[in-house]
């Protein structure tokens, strides 16, 4: 007789965040003014439907789970490339054009180039991935994401024994994101994981959310999820990937040291330097709402526990 053993990261329905909750911060304290809850309220024209995503295979990452609403999902945002407010994204996203779009392959790899978006994606198989999604900033959320494994992608391109991180950069253009326009932080932002981080199972490239493409606020058209590491290390928009000996800078490292380390693994235990990160709201359940208690590396210590056996996580924070 076989039996499954069902992993932490194979949550219930109850947990997950619905999908209107995750996008507009103004619209929800808007909301919690009239009717006493923090629930996002789209202005009309905002919940469009995107492109559907043909093909997409069904997995068991987070099956059962209370999906996170769209609109939520799709309204309050950190991409500061569209603007510092959480609805800033959503309202300067929307006529964000992200065809034609190519990814430049770079560093220590046997096939290095620059390839268009669909050929990127075409050779691999669409995987749908309800993921928990924890901001720094202690809300939380759960989301369907679309993609495909990164680690497929990394060994398509066959990295050398020199290649022991992986850093990724964002899209430069202030015309097109207008948030660049003000040296809000150094741009491009970058971003960079440890090479078995990156091979790890659970780590996505994204295309798409609840079935259809990625929103532009969302980090359309590729962006990274690693679901066990606090959400800004899931760099969005990606134009390069490069494979490098030594570690790579990160933006908020570089902008903020003492407050963001390169691993920022979600861990209770450690505080941020402004706020306790030991409890975290949940998007979607009200303003009022009682916070939940945060899980080591975001209710991913089964799979991603391993890779920092050893390392002391206050210190490489």
């Amino acid at each position: 007789m076989q039996i499954k053993i069902k992993k932490a990261s194979h949550i219930s329905e109850a947990e997950v965040t619905p999908k209107h909750l995750f996008m507009n911060r103004r619209h929800f304290i808007q909301a919690s003014a009239a009717a006493g809850a923090l629930g996002s309220i789209l202005p009309p024209g905002k919940a469009a439907a995107g492109m559907k995503l043909p093909g997409i295979t069904q997995t068991a990452y987070g099956n059962g789970l209370e999906q996170t609403k769209y609109e939520d999902v799709t309204s309050y945002n950190n991409f500061y490339e569209f603007g510092t407010g959480k609805s800033d994204p959503a309202n300067n996203a929307q006529n964000f054009q992200t065809k034609p779009w190519q990814v430049s392959i770079e560093g220590a790899v046997a096939k290095p180039g620059v390839v268009d978006f669909d050929d990127l994606i075409k050779p691999h198989k669409l995987e749908e991935r309800i993921y928990r999604f924890r901001c720094v900033e202690a809300w939380s959320m759960v989301v369907p994401w679309v993609g495909i494994p990164l680690a497929d992608v990394i060994k398509r391109f066959e990295p050398t024994s020199k290649a022991k991180y992986v850093a990724f950069e964002t899209l430069v253009d202030p015309e097109r994101m207008p948030g660049q326009k003000r040296a809000i932080l150094n741009w491009p932002y970058v971003e960079g994981l440890r090479m078995d981080e990156a091979m790890n199972p659970l780590a996505l490239l994204a295309v798409g959310l609840y079935g259809e493409e990625l929103p532009g606020q969302n980090g359309a058209p590729i962006r990274l999820v690693v679901p066990w590491k606090y959400g800004f290390k899931s760099i969005k928009s990606i134009v390069a990937i490069r494979f490098v000996e030594k570690m790579p800078p990160t933006t908020w490292n570089m902008s903020a040291s003492s407050e963001y380390g390169f691993y920022s693994n979600v861990n209770p235990e450690v505080s941020h330097p402004r706020w306790s990160q030991a409890k975290e709201r949940v998007i979607g359940q009200g303003y009022f709402s009682a916070k939940k208690e945060t899980l080591k590396f975001n209710g991913y210590a089964e799979e991603v526990a391993s890779l920092y056996s050893g390392m002391d996580l206050a210190k490489y924070y």
